[in-house]
């Protein structure tokens, strides 16, 4: 080999070499997530965002980042953090691909963030404990400490609006969540917070005393958020999606799933439900468990409430009698010999809403099933089916609980049950027995979590009020 020979080889092997040392083109951001086969989601531990219960992961965020996790055919980690100001950080380092929070968009995330589309909407209210002062009905008439979470948006009005009101006292803690501080005013260690409207109303079923002063801000937009430095395939993608999913119905379904049975509070009804756990519910509780079967032995003492309010002699105008409120003829089918008995009248509507169950399309998934089998036990299959059968004829999904509910109250009109086969029925009351339901059974479940369903009944009486509400 010459030497001309040689000097061109060298001059080939340096070109091979440069164009190994040369920066290869990044993958973008939503490739990047696809070859790491991972998707990672910040998110803040709380009942409307993400928990878990017992062993399985929960919350609505949870649920929609799951979603999308599985359409990009990756899986979902979950980074949760206390403190709202922690996921700016996650996500400013790029330790996570976004944040699913629960968080609204404010002046000051929107100059650093970019927002994914709304996905549920919150207002904003100043709390405080009914009975501990007169209610506010305006900033001038706060008379007593504010103490919010810090980094939320809150804490973000109350630092560009406070200088409105010179009397007004406030602070903002690292200490605590949104959560703990409803239950520091409850406690009365502090006088009033500011909590969102989604919040606030899961939390009202446990402790009814928490009252409204006044909206502070109203129709407030939720949305992902994504660190802005980032290429816009990730953004874009979640733009697609939302879109998507709104357009099918899935969207309406998972937020009704998390909170559409909690936004109708009533302060009576609720402090009553809670007195009659600590009170009347330890009598039956050993009737509930054994004779549950395959049911939740919470869901039938809920159900057992709502139509009795646990009263094993209660009489109807129509002639459903006992603890679970059965006609005559059921009674005899499920083998109640005294609808008046508290153990048989028990069994007899475990039975019977179990063939409810059982009665419900099997391709029909939970919890939608049980809610369409708690409106068939109210109502009767056959007005629930002219229901569904009204729901396809008007371009909604007949499987799915959130668009039959619409269409249940539509058998009151003539126009509507002259073409069903079982005529007239109430239909707006199994919509509103089957919320009710939804919302004892949650209450149940969580104080039997935290050990307090007592025993034996317990002599209480909780304080009464008017209730008064902002709207």
């Amino acid at each position: 080999m010459g030497v001309t020979e040689v000097a061109r080889w060298l001059a080939l092997l340096a070109l091979v070499l440069l164009a190994g040392c040369a920066p290869q083109p990044q993958p973008d951001h939503l490739t990047e997530i696809k070859q790491r086969g991972v998707l990672r989601v910040g998110t803040l531990l709380g009942p409307t965002t993400y928990y878990h219960d017992f062993e399985n992961e929960s919350g609505l965020e949870y649920a929609l980042a799951a979603t999308f996790a599985e359409q990009l055919d990756v899986e979902l980690e979950i980074v949760s953090r206390f403190n709202v100001n922690d996921l700016f950080v996650l996500l400013d380092q790029q330790q996570v691909d976004l944040v699913a929070a629960g968080l609204d968009r404010t002046p000051r995330r929107d100059r650093r963030y970019r927002f994914g589309p709304p996905y549920q909407e919150v207002a904003q209210r100043l709390v405080y404990r009914q009975g501990s002062r007169e209610r506010p009905r305006d900033w001038s008439q706060v008379d007593g400490e504010i103490v919010v979470v810090a980094g939320s948006s809150h804490h973000d009005w109350l630092q560009r609006n406070a200088k409105d009101y010179p009397g007004l006292r406030w602070r903002a803690t690292n200490e605590h969540d949104a959560t703990e501080l409803l239950r520091a005013v409850i406690d009365g260690e502090i006088a009033y917070t500011i909590a969102d409207s989604n919040i606030l109303d899961m939390q009202r079923r446990y402790f009814p005393n928490i009252s409204v002063a006044f909206t502070v801000r109203d129709d407030l937009d939720i949305s992902w958020m994504l660190a802005p430095g980032r290429d816009g395939s990730l953004y874009a993608e979640v733009i697609r999606f939302f879109g998507e999913l709104r357009q099918s119905g899935e969207l309406a379904q998972l937020v009704d799933r998390h909170f559409g049975h909690v936004a109708q509070f009533n302060y009576v009804d609720t402090s009553l439900f809670i007195e009659a756990v600590q009170t009347t519910l330890p009598k039956y509780r050993d009737y509930f468990v054994e004779h549950s079967g395959r049911l939740d032995w919470r869901l039938l003492a809920a159900i057992a409430y709502q139509e009795s309010l646990w009263n094993p002699r209660a009489v109807s105008p129509t002639g459903v009698r006992g603890l679970m409120m059965l006609t005559l003829p059921t009674a005899a089918q499920m083998g109640v010999s005294s609808r008046l008995n508290p153990e048989e009248s028990i069994r007899g509507g475990a039975r019977y809403f179990e063939r409810m169950l059982d009665t419900i399309p099997a391709r029909i998934p939970e919890p939608d099933r049980t809610w369409f089998a708690l409106a068939a036990y109210n109502i009767g299959y056959g007005h629930l089916e002219d229901a569904r059968v009204l729901t396809e004829r008007q371009g909604g999904d007949p499987d799915r609980w959130i668009d039959v509910r619409k269409r249940l109250p539509l058998l009151r009109q003539k126009k509507y049950y002259r073409q069903t086969r079982y005529g007239f029925a109430r239909g707006d009351e199994p919509v509103r027995y089957v919320g009710n339901i939804r919302r004892y059974y949650d209450t149940l479940v969580w104080l039997d979590e935290r050990g307090r369903i007592p025993a034996q009944p317990l002599d209480i009486s909780l304080p009464r009020g008017s209730g008064d509400e902002a709207p």
